[in-house]
């Protein structure tokens, strides 16, 4: 598409000036772009919702809030959960696989031979 240049004057404009022009212009003529991925937001859960969200019963939210097991606030006689802290509290969970325990072991043995060095 050819814009018409019956407006346009280059006369006492510096390069700058004309590269944030150029660069206004193709701006408005791209759509927005929106992220695909927002960060993750914050929402206290209750012990029903939490539940839920794990997959277990209440009995054993209130059974892991007790242990100690279960990352969890209290303000009176209410229990709140965070949705991100849920969140990390399943991966702690997770299973090395093969290649993250080589990994692991690699980096080990070049940190004992640096020392020996």
């Amino acid at each position: 598409m050819l814009l018409p240049m019956n407006n346009i004057i280059l006369q006492g404009i510096t390069a700058k000036e004309l590269s944030k022009l150029i660069a206004d212009e193709v701006r408005k003529h791209l759509p927005t772009q929106t992220p695909t991925e927002a960060e993750p937001k914050e929402k206290l859960l209750s012990v029903k919702e939490t539940a839920e969200f794990l997959g277990l019963s209440t009995a054993t939210i209130y059974s892991n809030v007790s242990r100690g097991t279960l990352p969890h606030m209290k303000r009176g006689n209410r229990l709140y959960f965070s949705s991100l802290e849920l969140m990390e509290y399943i991966k702690e969970g997770r299973q090395k696989t093969n290649a993250d325990i080589e990994a692991e072991a690699d980096l080990h043995l070049s940190t004992l031979k640096n020392k020996r060095l």
